[in-house]
């Protein structure tokens, strides 16, 4: 993935065709080390499909078309997950001011 990474920011630097010199300078400037069969293997696999916005639209239209569902109580997709885990983080807010107001019994610290 940082391979990848390091291939896009070189691209939107505008760097339209990176080369492998130009992803290790971009890995090792963070203190990592590079490997170069990976990213000769990141290379190969872009050989020839066109520019990185036409790669990355396909790869949306592929994702589109992934099932998000999952079995039991698992959240959907991505909207009702966001939708799903703010209503339950309501939830527990008004139990917890319902628990809060329960322990004082009626009766504040500074009252």
């Amino acid at each position: 993935m940082k391979y990848l990474a390091a291939y896009l920011l070189l691209v939107q630097g505008g760097n339209t065709s990176p080369s492998a010199a130009d992803i290790k300078s971009v890995i090792e400037a963070v203190g990592v080390e590079a490997e170069e069969a990976k990213i000769n293997s990141l290379l190969s696999s872009l050989e020839g499909k066109g520019s990185i916005e036409e790669i990355v639209a396909e790869g949306q239209t592929k994702l589109a078309s992934v099932p998000a569902g999952g079995a039991g109580g698992a959240a959907s997709a991505g909207g009702a997950a966001a939708g799903g885990a703010a209503e339950e983080a309501a939830e527990e807010a008004k139990e917890e001011e319902k628990e809060e107001s329960d322990d004082d019994m009626g009766f504040g610290l500074f009252d």
